[in-house]
């Protein structure tokens, strides 16, 4: 007997997200001159579309943001903290969340198949596949599905990352592993706040 438990995809309790940006956005936010970040929209993004945090993790969400200032896409690297209740959130640390996703994987490589088009591909010189383009697709046609057939919309999407070098030779553990939090229902974030540095 296949069962699920559907009612656990409302997460019970509030984390606390990290989001690295530009120091003139952050303050911005802090001073309540924006009320929120701008959600992602890029066609690699890990979790679909959405606003991105990483889970309880201020040094990584400040190393990406200076990844980025040294791209030149941001000027003064900066972490803003978020309160988060994941509300109901598609958990790929859940199999019933793991299920949806590959489920909604065969929809997208049929509706694909029928129009003669391939599947996006997921790039990168890494085993991390850094240009997630055939997941962002996945997840995003899986909200899709759901709108489709009036299924109650997901809040956020939290997921596990297995990323970077082993810490050591035989290890299990890689140097950048993490959680990263997509918040697509920004009632989800329930303040913002500057982190306390170490």
């Amino acid at each position: 007997m296949n069962r699920s438990w559907p009612a656990y995809e409302y997460q019970p309790s509030f984390i606390l997200g990290f989001h690295g940006c530009d120091q003139v956005v952050g303050e911005g936010i802090l001073r309540g001159e924006i009320a929120h970040l701008n959600p992602s929209r890029k066609d690699y993004d890990w979790l679909g579309h959405g606003i991105y945090f990483w889970e309880g993790n201020p040094r990584r969400a400040y190393e990406w943001a200076e990844s980025r200032a040294k791209a030149g896409d941001i000027e003064n690297p900066f972490v803003l903290g978020a309160i988060i209740d994941l509300r109901h959130c598609l958990d790929l640390f859940d199999s019933h969340g793991l299920r949806q996703v590959e489920d909604a994987h065969l929809m997208l490589r049929e509706s694909f198949t029928l129009l003669g088009k391939s599947l996006p591909q997921n790039v990168g010189d890494t085993p991390d596949k850094l240009g997630r383009k055939l997941d962002c697709a996945v997840i995003n046609a899986l909200h899709g599905f759901r709108a489709e057939s009036e299924a109650p919309e997901f809040d956020s999407v939290r997921g596990p990352f297995l990323e970077g070098e082993p810490l050591y030779p035989g290890a299990g553990f890689k140097s950048h592993n993490h959680i990263q939090i997509c918040v697509r229902n920004t009632a989800c974030i329930k303040g913002y706040f500057r982190p306390i540095p170490d």
